[in-house]
Parts: C-alpha cells; structure tokens; sequence
C-alpha cells in the first residue's frame, strides 16, 4: 500500500510540536462513504532492550473477522519519549509496516489516540494523514480531556470534552468492564468511529483488529533483543 510523504523526521522537539498544530488542520472528519470489508489493526511494541519498535498491521475482513494479511517491520527507536509527541517515536515504524501490504484497507483501528491530543494529533491522526483512509485512534487511556463514566452496559458511552469541545467518546465495549478511549483519526465522524469499533468488538475489551495486532507484536518483541 502506498502512503504520502507528508514530512520529514529528523526535528527538533519544538518543530515537531508545531507541526501536529499545522497537520491537524488537515484531519477530515467525514462520514464514511462505503462499506467497511476489510478492517486493519494496528499496534507497536519495543524489544527488550528498548532500543527497537516493532510495529504489526493485521487486515481482518468484515463481519466475521476471516485474516487476510498480516505485515510486521521494524527499525531503531530514533526519537525519545516525550507525552504528546508519541507519534514523532512510533509512526515512521507503522509507516513501514502498512506499506509491505498488498492489500489496501477500507478502515484502520489504531491503538493510540486520534484527535483526543492537547494539539488534536495523536497517533492515530496522524496516521491517517500519511494514509489518506479512514482512521480510528482506539485507546486504553485518557491522554487528555475530562468526562463522565459512562453506564455500565455494552455500547454505552459519554463524551470526552477539552472544555466544550468534543474530541472522542469514552466506550463502554463490555459490560462492567473499564471503557475505551475513541476519536476521529481521519476521514470519519465520532459517530462512525463508535459503531464501527463497537462492530469489530466480540468477547473482548479491546476491538478485534487491535487485539490480534498487539497479541502478535507482543510475541515478535519478545523475540527482538
């Protein structure tokens, strides 16, 4: 699959912080214009010595979840952690990986936040620019903003709010158990964003496409020294 050059990597804490402020003008928060069939999940770890990032796309096919592709790269951890700049880290390694597909998704599930961001580009966002396709951040935290706990059954959800401003949803993806973070990563609306990762959730919390891309990054991690 191929993806745009949007910039370059190599900057300085403060240009990268300047340049989600200017990308995230460019997020697209559009309805969905066809039907999702195929589905990616995506998801990055570290190697045990912390000094790799692997990265792992795994392309399901709607609804019942049939694998159709999975890609793995990996490459050197270049840039530090630093909260609010996770993307500048871990997206060049994404990038590799969803270009070796031969197949080309209708929809990403990220594992990370979309616009839930203090400059409204989290992973997830910033993504779906380098990918120009729909793009949901599905997160196990809140990163930023302020919400109500949502009640406790299965599809139940409040808004995350920065003042009155909506940037996601809190999803309750099972009954009783603790919510998920989702928001717009781009060219979807909040609202698609929840159905469809209400729609690729079975038994577990975390949505199909992201919980079969972690249980593998995990696995090839442990195998990275």
């Amino acid at each position: 699959m191929r993806t745009k050059k949007l910039h370059v990597w190599n900057l300085s804490y403060s240009q990268a912080a300047q340049l989600q402020k200017k990308l995230a003008g460019k997020v697209q928060f559009t309805p969905l214009r066809k039907e999702t069939k195929l589905v990616a999940g995506l998801d990055c770890a570290f190697s045990k010595d912390a000094q790799t990032i692997i990265a792992c796309v795994l392309v399901l096919k709607l609804p019942g979840f049939e694998h159709v592709e999975t890609a793995v790269a990996s490459q050197q951890a270049c840039f530090p952690y630093i909260p609010g700049l996770l993307s500048f880290r871990e997206a060049p390694v994404c990038i590799a990986a969803v270009e070796k597909l031969k197949k080309e998704p209708d929809m990403f599930i990220i594992d990370g936040q979309g616009i839930a961001h203090p400059r409204r580009l989290g992973l997830a966002a910033h993504l779906g620019l380098f990918f120009d396709k729909p793009t949901i951040g599905c997160a196990k935290s809140r990163l930023t903003g302020t919400y109500e706990e949502p009640p406790l059954e299965k599809g139940a959800y409040t808004l995350l709010k920065d003042g009155k401003e909506i940037i996601g949803a809190v999803l309750r993806t099972r009954k009783a158990v603790k919510p998920v973070f989702v928001s717009v990563g781009n060219k979807c609306t909040l609202d698609d964003a929840i159905k469809t990762v209400l729609s690729c959730t079975t038994r577990y919390r975390i949505p199909e496409p992201t919980r079969l891309a972690h249980q593998l990054v995990s696995k090839k991690s442990c195998l990275c020294y």
